[in-house]
């Protein structure tokens, strides 16, 4: 058997070299995230209504933000187009687990499919209810004495035997115990009612507290029923959207006329729409998909904001501005309410 010269070995080695740097450049993960335009997904598809199909020509299409861990290749390319980002791990996570992200977004899209079921049925005057069953734990201080007991993705159904029928409520309530007072939480835990005693930390308001990031946990029963399947997106930007698809097919109206509208923001119980992230990329997504109606959220920013944010955007211009280099032919329509965006459906056929 022949040996290898060693200019042989030189090109092997060199071989080898080349590859792995190939490999690395396409695969080697790194400590960062990259966001893009994701998605613009027929909302047909994702509401079911027995006895109320939406017959009606063009689509509602929620919009979402494409979200993957960079690569040397892919950070070089959202290094080099304006509509990508490059974010921190933290900043995109919180410092949570990927698992306990992920279960925070599934939370926030329940949380949105609900009010935006609560907003349509109401406007449309049918049978809905909301009932109140606690805060759900987003993040739990890690000096907070409930830490080794309370988790993410738990409901505080009571404090010292004190139900309320709000977050608000709970601070309220809380807010007026003394620090290092004892305090008795009642939470569900996948599903069972638990307990647990422990004195209540100071808050940087130095206020008392539990130590947790809250919001509310509303459950919502409709006639005639619906339910929606959000799929593999998280997270409560879909919320306008929802309540428009859902609107649509629990009164019967044509309110799309053919057209394919587009849009994105939060929906509360009483209607009002929320600021979200990622505008931008959602108006690329949007204009890839033919949309040519994007409903942006549009909320005043008050004066101490542009005190400290001279120069800060709100969804509204940033999806205008966006619109106005990629998507010069799409119709960006401001809106603060649910209300707003029927109101425009009902008077641009």
């Amino acid at each position: 058997m022949r040996k290898l010269t060693r200019r042989e070995w030189r090109q092997i080695i060199v071989t080898m070299v080349l590859t792995a740097a190939v490999l690395a450049f396409f695969f080697l993960p790194l400590p960062k995230y990259i966001e893009g335009p994701g998605e613009a997904d027929n909302l047909k598809s994702f509401v079911s209504m027995p006895g109320h199909p939406d017959k009606y020509k063009g689509k509602y299409m929620i919009t979402s933000v494409a979200l993957s861990q960079a690569r040397p290749a892919t950070y070089l390319y959202a290094k080099l187009n304006s509509y990508y980002s490059i974010e921190s791990v933290d900043a995109v996570t919180g410092g949570e687990s990927n698992a306990t992200y992920d279960k925070v977004q599934d939370f926030y899209m329940q949380s949105a499919i609900n009010e935006s079921i609560y907003t349509a049925y109401r406007a449309a005057h049918k049978s809905v209810t909301r009932h109140y069953l606690g805060i759900y734990v987003l993040s739990v201080d890690a000096k907070s004495p409930f830490a080794g007991s309370l988790k993410v993705g738990d409901t505080v159904t009571k404090v010292n035997g004190h139900h309320y029928n709000s977050m608000v409520g709970y601070q309220h309530y809380i807010q007026q115990q003394k620090v290092g007072q004892k305090a008795t939480i009642t939470y569900q835990h996948n599903g069972k009612t638990k307990q647990v005693t422990k004195k209540l930390m100071r808050l940087p308001t130095k206020k008392a507290g539990i130590g947790i990031t809250l919001t509310d946990n509303v459950k919502v029963t409709a006639k005639p029923k619906v339910s929606i399947n959000a799929g593999q997106i998280g997270g409560p930007s879909g919320g306008l959207m929802f309540s428009l698809q859902v609107y649509t097919q629990v009164t019967g109206k044509n309110l799309r006329h053919g057209q394919k509208i587009a849009g994105t923001g939060t929906v509360d119980g009483n209607g009002n729409v929320g600021e979200i992230g990622g505008i931008d990329k959602k108006i690329i997504a949007a204009k890839r998909a033919g949309a040519t109606v994007f409903f942006a959220p549009y909320v005043k920013p008050t004066k101490l904001l542009l005190k400290y944010e001279e120069q800060h955007k709100t969804n509204y211009q940033l999806a205008k501005a966006t619109a106005k280099k990629y998507a010069p032919n799409m119709k960006v329509v401001p809106v603060k309410t649910f209300s707003d965006a029927v109101h425009y459906l009902e008077t641009h056929k």
